[in-house]
């Protein structure tokens, strides 16, 4: 009797395993992949395709429910989030389209509330509340995307927990390589900062002594010291392909 409580025990803990949470979570990934690979190039996202077929990203933004968290390892869940955000911003500019903005809509990322992992969150909630403030990892800011020409690039796959941390190097060199987006002036030794490096400036400066220093840990061409460091007005213009 005793052999067969056991083996029903080990056997309930297999299942919950294959198909609990880590299960919902490894569907959530893959479908997300394939729904990146498939609409997103060169950090553009095909709106008006999605909106002939919505039914499309409006499943995978409500899978986001039913993903268990609580057990997840620490890059899984930020790896989660992360695409969570992705999805959503996706999503929501699907829905309103077209519109020249997520500025457009009132309350975009601080008022709507989805719901994500068993919680009704906004997207504001998501970023700073789920991944800034309890990961205190800088390279985040360069995998969020917020459907602007603005941000850094939008990935084409899912982080997931397994390449989260070489997933991350990739974006933040991807951008901080980018001149779009660090615009440097050799001639009069100035450098154009996106306004992300002002707004987020203490992320940054946790891991370096000032912005530029962070920067140029990812460069591949450092930039002087002595260089003038100045921010470029922010493009909110939608990142539509």
């Amino acid at each position: 009797m005793k052999f067969l409580i056991n083996t029903l025990a080990i056997w309930l803990i297999t299942f919950g395993t294959l198909f609990g949470g880590n299960q919902s979570l490894t569907n959530f990934n893959q479908s997300a992949d394939a729904f990146l690979k498939k609409h997103v190039k060169n950090g553009k996202v095909d709106y008006k395709t999605l909106k002939n077929n919505f039914i499309e990203i409006d499943q995978l933004y409500q899978s986001l429910a039913g993903v268990n968290v609580n057990n997840l390892s620490k890059d899984e869940k930020m790896a989660f989030y992360i695409n969570a955000y992705n999805i959503i911003v996706i999503r929501q500019i699907t829905d309103y389209y077209p519109l020249k903005s997520a500025l457009d809509k009132n309350g975009f990322f601080d008022k709507v509330k989805h719901k994500v992992g068993g919680e009704m969150l906004t997207l504001d909630q998501i970023e700073k509340g789920k991944v800034i403030i309890p990961f205190r990892d800088p390279r985040v800011h360069f995998a969020f995307s917020c459907a602007a020409i603005g941000c850094p690039e939008l990935g084409d796959f899912a982080y997931t927990g397994a390449n989260l941390d070489a997933k991350l190097n990739e974006r933040t060199m991807n951008s901080i390589n980018n001149p779009d987006f660090i615009k440097v002036n050799s001639g009069e030794n100035t450098v154009k900062l996106s306004m992300i490096f002002k707004w987020y400036e203490k992320d940054f400066t946790m891991k370096a002594s000032d912005v530029l220093a962070y920067i140029n840990d990812y460069r591949n061409q450092k930039i002087p010291s002595s260089y003038q460091v100045d921010f470029y007005p922010y493009d909110w213009s939608l990142n539509i392909q």
